[in-house]
């Protein structure tokens, strides 16, 4: 596999896809470019994922989250569409998102996504997922 950044993302198949379970990922090293400004943004992810058929390979997922470095984006726009490629890829019975954006011209940026299959219901499950903890950056 590549060492350079890359738009593509691989999957795996699920090893227990008869049970429902929860990946959790901090993804604390994201940068890619203000599209107003051309100066870099940084971001914090926090990926939490309750696989159904497949799983997303690790590797591939820091060589796409490399290739936004010299992308510019809105934080909107970006954490968005982060989301929905790891849906479009996993198809995951759930997944949530959180994009803690580092502050800029003294403004901290959180973006959140979530997304569920129709069908799926896992209460219990979601019950013990980390809450979400919005960033609390205080001047000082």
């Amino acid at each position: 596999m590549s060492s350079q950044p890359s738009k593509d993302l691989q999957s795996f198949p699920n090893p227990h896809p008869e049970r429902d379970y929860c990946v959790h990922m901090d993804l604390p090293e994201f940068t890619c470019l203000c599209p107003v400004t051309g100066q870099p943004d940084f971001a914090h992810f926090l990926l939490d994922f309750i696989p159904d058929q497949r799983c997303v390979e690790l590797k591939s997922l820091k060589l796409y989250l490399w290739s936004y470095r010299n992308e510019g984006g809105f934080h909107e726009a970006l954490t968005n569409r982060i989301a929905d490629d790891l849906i479009a890829l996993l198809a995951p019975r759930y997944l949530r998102l959180l994009g803690r954006w580092y502050v800029r011209g003294g403004i901290t940026t959180n973006v959140l996504v979530e997304e569920r299959q129709e069908d799926w219901s896992n209460p219990a499950l979601l019950a013990q997922l980390p809450p979400v903890t919005w960033s609390g950056h205080r001047p000082g």
